[in-house]
């Protein structure tokens, strides 16, 4: 695994220029090293090579959007996080036709969630922090959550899906309800709340604790991932409150 960390912050990266040639390259790395050490079946290839499929496409659309051409030292960090999930999503897959790569997916979501803290490290230290960076992390966090919930759910029932579907719950709301896109100020507690789901979620999948504690876990794990979305909403709710009765005040004013 660092072996591929070290590929993809040297010389390889240089090597192949387009962004979502890189992404597709290292996402089959990652599938090709788990193939061998796990033997995929035909359900995990092509989810693993699904994922591998759309992440390309998604970073290639969103450097555009972002004008980025080149990976930041922490954007490779990132993506091979990104690899990472789409090996977890292809050994989810594999289980659901009987296989049990039930250590293997726990190491791999295992040192993703390591990799997240490193390329905050990463961007900040080397001050590489930007825009796309911070949405390309996001977005594989909620990726990985997402795959993991599913994995989790089967042995913890669907309501764990609440965990990896709130991200994609909230980008629906934004699409009809305008004002939710937003932006809000910064909030430490947020990224607290992001990392336990994650923590949460790989210890449910390593089935190393009782049943009762690992449910209640999931539970708190939930109660924390609605209060921060639900600061959230009601942030983005007083602040176009505010807004409104802005212009309104200002002619009051000028009628007096």
């Amino acid at each position: 695994m660092l072996y591929l960390v070290y590929l993809v912050n040297g010389g390889y990266v240089r090597a192949v220029q387009r962004v979502p040639t890189t992404a597709l390259v290292t996402c089959l790395l990652v599938l090709g090293a788990l193939g061998t050490t796990t033997g995929l079946d035909g359900p995990g290839r092509g989810v693993g090579l699904l994922c591998a499929a759309v992440a390309s496409v998604a970073l290639g659309v969103a450097t555009t959007r972002h004008r980025t051409a080149v990976l930041g030292p922490a954007d490779r960090v990132t993506l091979v996080r990104c690899a990472l999930a789409c090996g977890v999503a292809a050994l989810t897959a594999d289980s659901f036709s009987g296989s049990e790569p039930g250590r293997v997916l726990v190491g791999v979501a295992a040192v993703a969630l390591v990799l997240d803290w490193v390329d905050g490290q990463v961007a900040r230290r080397t001050g590489t922090a930007s825009g796309f960076g911070a949405a390309f992390d996001m977005e594989v966090d909620a990726f990985l959550l997402l795959v993991l919930s599913v994995d989790v759910a089967r042995s913890f029932g669907p309501w764990v899906l609440v965990i990896g579907a709130a991200r994609y719950g909230l980008l629906v709301a934004t699409g009809l309800v305008p004002w939710l896109r937003r932006p809000v100020p910064p909030r430490y507690w947020a990224k607290v709340v992001a990392a336990t789901q994650g923590v949460v979620l790989v210890v449910a999948a390593a089935d190393a604790l009782p049943a009762g504690v690992v449910s209640a876990a999931l539970v708190g794990a939930v109660a924390l991932l609605a209060e921060s979305f639900g600061h959230q909403v009601w942030s983005l709710t007083r602040l176009r409150a505010v807004e409104e009765r802005g212009p309104s005040r200002t002619h009051e004013r000028a009628a007096r």
